[in-house]
């Protein structure tokens, strides 16, 4: 018998977008397959929503609001699928992802990824552009280029078996940001190597300052980055401790270094030091020209404020633009499965 897939979902106050996520997931070629929602305490429709797809299979469970890593600890726990594919609830997966994928399969040790594409709201519109990640590899040589480049994978991008999720161990409930990579930094540990798969493509929508990766001017969120770097920089080295790896953890550091300065200055100290070990020494950070005048004649703080309102601002332009775009052209859905729209917003 062909292996069971399961396809788990946490959602929080995804009204406007679960609906499409359902589709792409029942639209999958794969059989069999099993999909499971965790509302995580939603205040608006996504439970309602959620819920009318259960004719068709899909199973939904609600608990309180404990965050999106406790959510899919939870489906995880619900799940009975020998392959695991998460999928977050405003993403889509191409119909033939999980099918291209397995097809590739080579035990269960090995970890199959594919390439992603962010859209807004046109999902035609996505640009799949490769990276240096979009390639067979090695987990300690992936986790390089990673760092090294500042680089990263969508969370839906991957498939996984259950033994390497199992060996992973679950998901970190007190990373409030980064705790995707932190996570699947445990899963690429326990593998035996990266098969990129090329057409398997997944669609990641970009929902703006109130999306879980945001970071912004959030402390916490800061600080839970940092700590998630810390725990990339020990498992990269655990893998490999050469040269080449202590110069790509330098690397991150110093790509990551303006979202820490000069407001969390002990986390700048920590990085600093960090690097001395690796026996390098992290630079300023710069701002581009745009904001470097505002820097020079007010400070650090207010160009780095202006420049994260600069971004939101634009970022909402091309949002609106896009929308407005998506409901001229018309609403269709990955696989041609019309979609729903955004319940009126």
């Amino acid at each position: 018998m062909k292996p069971l897939v399961s396809i788990l979902i946490p959602a929080f106050n995804a009204e406007r977008w679960i609906a499409d996520t359902l589709r792409s997931a029942l639209a999958q070629t794969w059989e069999p397959k099993e999909i499971i929602v965790v509302n995580d305490g939603s205040t608006d429709r996504t439970l309602e929503v959620a819920k009318q797809f259960e004719p068709h299979g899909v199973q939904v469970v609600s608990q309180p609001n404990r965050g999106a890593a406790a959510a899919r600890n939870e489906a995880f726990r619900l799940s009975r699928g020998a392959f695991i594919q998460w999928l977050d609830a405003d993403d889509l997966l191409a119909p033939d992802k999980i099918t291209l994928q397995m097809h590739r399969r080579e035990g269960t040790r090995t970890l199959l990824s594919g390439p992603w594409a962010w859209f807004l709201h046109r999902y035609q519109q996505a640009d799949f552009t490769p990276t240096l990640l979009w390639a067979d590899l090695s987990p300690v040589e992936w986790l390089r280029r990673k760092m090294a480049h500042n680089l990263h994978m969508q969370t839906a991008t991957w498939l996984v078996s259950r033994e390497l999720t199992e060996t992973a161990g679950p998901w970190n409930t007190a990373l409030l940001s980064d705790d995707d990579w932190e996570y699947f930094c445990r899963v690429l540990m326990a593998s035996d190597g990266i098969r990129f798969v090329p057409d398997a493509k997944v669609y990641y929508r970009l929902t703006g300052s109130g999306s879980l990766s945001y970071i912004g001017g959030s402390d916490r969120k800061t600080r839970s980055q940092w700590h998630s770097m810390r725990l990339h920089i020990g498992y990269l080295q655990s893998l490999e401790d050469s040269e080449r790896t202590r110069r790509a953890c330098v690397q991150y550091m110093q790509n990551w270094l303006i979202h820490f300065y000069p407001e969390q200055e002990d986390i700048v100290e920590e990085a600093r030091q960090l690097a001395a070990e690796f026996g390098a020494e992290l630079s300023p950070p710069a701002l581009s020209w745009k904001y470097s005048w505002i820097k020079t004649l007010f400070g650090w703080r207010l160009a780095k404020r202006v420049q994260r309102e600069a971004r939101r601002l634009r970022w909402s332009v091309q949002r609106s633009w896009d929308k407005a775009m998506w409901r001229i052209q018309g609403a269709s859905l990955v696989g041609g499965v019309k979609s729903s729209g955004e319940s009126g917003r």
